[in-house]
């Protein structure tokens, strides 16, 4: 599936950190940001959630949640968000369903070796549930300032 802007997201309910659980319709009334990452603790990963951190004031002030979704366990996401102090909900997608729902688990190519993994992925998605954003094969750098302007258009 190729959601696009205008498509209605995906609703999913997952475990997060903590022991919680997360329903994506359950935060209507609000814009909420679901990014997609491969896996915690790697580079490009942890450098995307610590921007994501450290903007969160903001775009709390723009009327928007961040939710980052993995296939790491909740355990990990629990290590993750020790380790590096984030203020913000990560969802655990074990299963795949999530990923399989927002079109971001694809066959990728590393050194002529090809494999399934999540493609990094940005969805902004209004309050009633509309995705009005989208950014796929996201290169970190910048990237969250970008999510942050539009998010901020979008209030």
């Amino acid at each position: 599936m190729n959601l696009t802007q205008g498509d209605a997201a995906p609703d999913f309910t997952a475990p997060t950190d903590s022991a919680g659980t997360a329903t994506l319709s359950a935060m209507k009334g609000g814009a909420v940001i679901v990014y997609f990452y491969p896996k915690d603790n790697t580079p490009g990963c942890t450098t995307e959630a610590i921007a994501f951190r450290d903007l969160k004031k903001d775009f709390a002030e723009a009327g928007a949640r961040v939710i980052g979704v993995s296939k790491d366990t909740v355990k990990k996401h629990d290590n993750f968000i020790a380790k590096h102090d984030l203020n913000f909900t990560l969802v655990s997608d074990q299963s795949g369903e999530i990923c399989d729902a927002f079109g971001v688990w694809v066959e990728k190519n590393l050194y002529g070796r090809k494999y399934m993994g999540i493609e990094r992925s940005t969805f902004l998605i209004d309050k009633l549930g509309v995705i009005q954003d989208v950014w796929r094969k996201v290169r970190v750098k910048n990237h969250v300032e970008k999510v942050l302007d539009a998010a901020k258009a979008l209030s």
